[in-house]
């Protein structure tokens, strides 16, 4: 199968640029990072996909038992990975992305040579001696709901993600790109995303990490970047001024700066 279609990919910046591979998150694309990636391909190689469900992907090409895991998804970037016969990239992958990068980073570690994880959470579910942000019960209840009535849960969910009420707009365009992706696509991602347990993952990383979270974030709270934070060695955690969860829509300079200043270590 033709990757590079299967997966929508489209590469920007200086051909001999180090590059950087962008992993968007549940219900999005990579049309997320527009406002990003001019910051990022004046100096780096930009890669950037959809996953197979999402976008402008090959929609033939999904089937819930590979996507019913991380792991799908974390094959994803080792095809396009593959295909491109990427060494040492960047890859910074937003929300369930940022798990994504650290399951991939481990099964094939030459490919990467940092990670940028915005605002992650390995656990969604509160658990003894770790806040996730949700109980099991908060849990089950968002996802019979949008098992229910996936339009009309992503019209009542998108803006409380994007958490930016005096910026409607930005809610209005989560809320489109939620209801662009095919219902029964949601529904498993969705599970997969909420339900999965990455943190003893965390424990793998053995290379430059960052990670961005947003000073007020009903998703991934302030707590859960601190967990990432102690759990990866040597990680670097830097707290946006910014609200909401899709810091690279509703503070794109703000990231794009943390990440250049993370990048430009090793310059």
């Amino acid at each position: 199968m033709d990757i590079r279609s299967r997966n929508n990919v489209s590469i920007t910046g200086p051909a001999d640029g180090r590059v950087v591979v962008l992993a968007h998150g549940f219900g999005c694309d990579q049309n997320m990072w527009r406002l990003l990636t001019p910051a990022l391909e004046e100096r780096f190689r930009v890669v950037l996909f959809d996953y197979v469900g999402s976008g402008e992907s090959d929609l033939s090409a999904w089937s819930p038992e590979r996507y019913g895991t991380l792991d799908g998804y974390a094959e994803d970037v080792l095809d396009v990975c593959r295909e491109l016969d990427l060494r040492d990239a960047v890859f910074v992958g937003h929300s369930v992305s940022a798990m994504v990068g650290v399951l991939a980073a481990a099964k094939e570690p030459e490919r990467f040579s940092r990670l940028v994880l915005v605002t992650p959470s390995p656990c969604y579910v509160d658990d003894e001696g770790y806040r996730g942000g949700f109980s099991r019960q908060d849990i089950d209840e968002l996802l019979e709901a949008l098992e229910a009535n996936y339009l009309g849960w992503s019209t009542t969910m998108a803006p409380v993600i994007m958490g930016n009420p005096d910026r409607p707009e930005l809610g209005e365009e989560l809320t489109n790109s939620f209801c662009r992706t095919a219902p029964e696509i949601a529904r498993v991602f969705a599970r997969t995303t909420f339900l999965t347990d990455s943190r003893a993952d965390l424990a793998t990383v053995r290379v430059p990490t960052l990670i961005l979270e947003c000073a007020q974030d009903v998703i991934a709270p302030r707590e859960v970047g601190a967990y990432v934070h102690a759990a990866i060695p040597g990680s670097r955690l830097v707290t946006l001024d910014a609200t909401g969860h899709c810091p690279q829509l509703s503070a794109p300079q703000a990231t794009a700066h943390a990440i250049l200043a993370f990048l430009g270590d090793d310059l």
